[in-house]
């Protein structure tokens, strides 16, 4: 893969997540009892009982600019078994 495709990547990971954590902190410190969540790539309207599933989501993505990150600096994750 290419540079520029890891970096819009990475750009559309922060943007995402910075969507999540706007939405979260609105509907649990807001008076808010639900906001539009507009991620770049969709929009819906989310309410205070969803945030368990934005939580989720945004650790989804937290992962996923890992990913990116360590796609764009050559890093990996290896998880190895003895052998005996």
């Amino acid at each position: 893969m290419d540079a520029d495709y890891i970096d819009a990547r990475i750009a559309a990971v922060k943007a995402r997540i910075e969507a999540y954590e706007a939405a979260i902190l609105a509907l649990t410190e807001g008076e808010m009892t639900q906001y539009t969540l507009d991620t770049g790539q969709s929009r819906q309207v989310v309410m205070l009982h969803d945030v368990n599933r934005l939580e989720k989501t945004l650790n989804a993505a937290y992962n996923m600019l890992q990913f990116w990150e360590n796609k764009k600096t050559g890093g990996a994750v290896i998880q190895g078994t003895p052998g005996w």
